[in-house]
């Protein structure tokens, strides 16, 4: 009897230790609410509202490699740093944005911040295509490199920062000499725009990379419109440093199966803005072969081109190429170019030149 109410008391302390350790037991709190990432599409593809804000972001891009290549009479001398151009060279680039949108009484508020990082494989372009327009501005691009591309604010039309002025908007060929050696700059700008017209004036900060000028002052100014498948547009620059503007005037039309356009540019001197010849004609057409395929081919002519002096002569430019683009797969395009440029000079102790440059680049968009 003594074993047994022994037992039977230690069963019975055991359960009320059980049952106190069950009433005091901790409950795991309930996991907070995750706010997951909402689509934003008041202002297109791609956004995302920030979480906790009502800022709307968009992440996108490129990357890109690319090999460069160039030959024949008097292409050496217009290599990166002159005589002993290479005849090709390899190039890869990160390109990087994020823009950030928001609502605000005054229509939305924008920032915009373009990183880009380049590496050149043998140390500088290879060819003289629109990105390296007159070497001039090589050694910027030449050498690797991480830049801030542009970085701005706009509100209500105005905007600030560094960006891409409207002399950056050349054609879709690989072929023309329509910018000049730079075309991004910190200034300041009003633009409007709605469906059919547009028309814009900006205050630039020119760099003092250009023959040997002081940094200074530039005004732009740029009017266009479209109606159906009709664009035009005209837009000038002064260079107060140089004392001397350019003006471009284009025109687009829709014909057949492809984009045609025509521009016809002057320039009173060498400045900022245009400095490679005192007048030039362009004209391409981008014929659509199917959704995949598209060629440009692509001719330009420029009277009394820059010399040595830094200065117009009568020495004369043909440029004539043709632009490859084909889509691979959604977002991957193969790009391939080839132009004829013939330089016939009027300066002494110039000879004329006769070469053929291009590329083959690969580019992933996102």
């Amino acid at each position: 009897m003594n074993i047994k109410s022994l037992l039977l008391g230690s069963a019975a302390a055991f359960a009320a230790v059980s049952g106190a350790q069950a009433a005091d037991a901790i409950v795991a709190a309930e996991p907070e609410s995750v706010e997951y990432v909402r689509v934003c599409d008041a202002y297109g593809t791609g956004y995302f509202y920030i979480p906790g804000t009502e800022t709307c972001l968009k992440i996108g891009g490129y990357l890109r490699f690319e090999v460069g290549y160039g030959f024949g009479d008097g292409y050496e001398n217009n290599g990166p740093g002159g005589a002993g151009g290479e005849d090709w060279e390899s190039h890869t680039r990160a390109h990087v944005s994020v823009d950030a949108k928001s609502d605000t009484e005054y229509g939305p508020l924008t920032s915009r911040i373009v990183l880009e990082s380049n590496y050149y494989g043998g140390g500088g372009p290879a060819t003289r295509t629109t990105e390296f327009v007159g070497w001039s501005n090589a050694a910027a691009y030449g050498t690797d490199n991480t830049i801030i591309d542009e970085a701005y604010l706009e509100l209500a039309g105005i905007r600030a920062g560094r960006f891409a002025s409207w002399w950056d908007n050349d054609f879709s060929g690989e072929s023309d000499l329509m910018t000049g050696n730079d075309t991004k700059w910190n200034a300041i700008r009003y633009e409007y725009d709605s469906d059919s017209f547009n028309a814009g004036l900006s205050l630039d900060e020119l760099p003092a990379d250009f023959d040997g000028a002081e940094r200074g002052l530039g005004i732009d100014a740029m009017v266009g419109g479209k109606a159906g498948g009709f664009t035009w547009q005209v837009y000038g620059g002064y260079d107060a440093a140089m004392q001397d503007g350019s003006v471009t005037a284009r025109i687009g039309a829709e014909i057949g199966p492809g984009l045609f356009e025509l521009a016809g540019i002057y320039s009173s001197g060498p400045n900022t803005y245009y400095q490679a010849s005192e007048w030039s004609v362009i004209a391409q057409y981008a014929l659509k072969i199917n959704d995949k395929f598209t060629i440009t081919p692509e001719a330009q002519y420029s009277g009394r081109i820059r010399e040595a002096d830094d200065e117009y002569h009568n020495g004369s430019m043909w440029r004539g190429g043709v632009t490859f683009d084909y889509k691979i797969v959604d977002d991957l395009t193969l790009h391939t170019a080839a132009t004829y440029v013939a330089e016939n000079h009027d300066f002494p102790g110039t000879d004329d030149s006769h070469y053929v440059e291009g590329f083959v680049r690969l580019e992933r968009d996102f």
